[in-house]
């Protein structure tokens, strides 16, 4: 069954020698996830992100036999920004904790035809996941089988035809941040799944996981990492002083 998102173009996938790395260490390694790109294998079939960011070790460092890594966390197949894997299975249980315990910071960033009620706000949503549609929907209060979910949102540029939309993850739901602007009729450029009247040429959405703030988890230090967006003339127009 072919996704509502128009297809994915196959030239934008990350490959080893391709692969955005934004920060590497001996625990930790953070990538720049690109449009279309999935981060954990699924029923597609397709290389998942996991098993090119395992072959570019691989070859950077020789290594014989299997590499390990382990995924933390996931974004989802239309966006990008930041991923960041575990190169130790020692780290991969701190990192999972404080993922589960809400002990990062997540910043994303959106673009929007519609711009929401207010510069910013806090949006508090019930979600109802519908794993036969791969979708989830956001309900005003708590309903059977719903999580809650909240964001902070401000407008931080007005384009010509969109508005960039700073995000503040508070909680990690299903397709999130698409389910709630859509809830409140800011639907994401791009994302028809969500509302959107079009898609984009790559078959992605203008969803980037902008940064991300960690606990070091054996270093115990405070790190961050900055993803920059993909290039595009909406995504540069954000960037434009």
């Amino acid at each position: 069954m072919k996704s509502k998102n128009a297809k994915i173009e196959d030239s934008n996938r990350s490959t080893p020698s391709n692969l955005q790395v934004l920060y590497e260490d001996n625990h930790l390694i953070v990538v720049n996830k690109r449009v279309g790109d999935i981060v954990q294998g699924d029923k597609t079939g397709d290389d998942p992100l996991s098993e090119v960011v395992k072959q570019y070790l691989k070859e950077k460092y020789n290594k014989p036999g299997n590499v390990y890594l382990g995924v933390v966390h996931r974004l989802d197949r239309p966006t990008s920004g930041i991923v960041l894997f575990s190169k130790t299975s020692k780290a991969l249980p701190r990192l999972n904790k404080m993922f589960a315990q809400g002990e990062t910071k997540k910043m994303y960033w959106a673009v929007v035809k519609n711009a929401p009620p207010q510069e910013s706000g806090t949006l508090i949503h019930w979600l109802v996941r519908n794993p036969k549609q791969n979708k989830s929907y956001a309900h005003n209060k708590e309903v059977p089988n719903s999580k809650k979910a909240e964001l902070d949102y401000k407008i931080i540029k007005k384009l010509d035809n969109y508005f960039l939309l700073e995000i503040d993850l508070k909680t990690g739901r299903h397709h999130q941040i698409r389910a709630q602007l859509a809830a409140i009729g800011c639907y994401i450029k791009g994302d028809l799944k969500y509302g959107a009247d079009r898609s984009n040429k790559d078959g992605g959405i203008h969803l980037h996981a902008r940064s991300l703030a960690i606990m070091h988890p054996v270093q115990k230090e405070a790190i961050a990492f900055l993803a920059p967006p993909p290039e595009d003339p909406v995504w540069n127009a954000c960037l434009s002083e």
